[in-house]
C-alpha cells in the first residue's frame, strides 16, 4: 500500500523545525531528505531511518525492518514516536549528522566530435 500524501504531511510538519527537511515521491513511497541528503524512507506509511550509532542512541527501542523486500536493515520508527516532535527531530538530526554526503554525480561525458579516420599504414 503506498504512502499517503496526509502521512508525509504530518510528518514534515513534526520536522519542520529542522532545517532544510524535504521528501521526494519514489515509486508511490518517499525518501526523506535532510539538506538534499538522503536519511530515510517512507514506506506504507511507516518511518525507516538509515541506521547509526547516534541515530540507534537515541531510540527508546531498537526495532528494525525492511522498507521493501531486498532492503537493508533500517531503523524503524514507529507512527506512535512520531508524536514525540522535539525526540523525533533529534533522531532525524542524530542520523543526518552521521552520515557522510552523498558521492556527486557523475557528469555524461561530451560527445566526442566527429574526427577524420586515422588508418595504420602497413609497414
Amino acid at each position: 500500500m503506498p504512502t499517503a500524501q496526509a502521512t508525509i504531511d504530518f510528518l514534515q510538519d513534526q520536522l519542520s523545525s529542522l532545517p532544510l527537511v524535504s521528501t521526494h515521491k519514489m515509486f508511490g513511497e518517499y525518501c526523506l531528505y535532510v539538506a538534499g541528503k538522503p536519511v530515510g524512507l517512507v514506506c506504507d506509511n511507516q518511518l525507516f531511518l538509515k541506521p547509526t550509532d547516534p541515530g540507534t542512541a537515541l531510540l527508546h527501542a531498537v526495532v528494525h525492518g525492511h522498507p521493501f523486500p531486498g532492503a537493508k536493515p533500517h531503523l524503524l520508527i514507529t507512527a506512535d514516536q512520531w508524536e514525540e516532535r522535539d525526540w523525533l527531530c533529534s533522531v532525524v538530526q542524530a542520523t543526518d549528522q552521521a552520515l557522510p554526503m552523498p558521492k556527486p554525480k557523475s557528469q555524461p561525458k561530451a560527445p566526442r566530435s566527429p574526427k577524420a579516420k586515422r588508418f595504420k599504414m602497413a609497414p
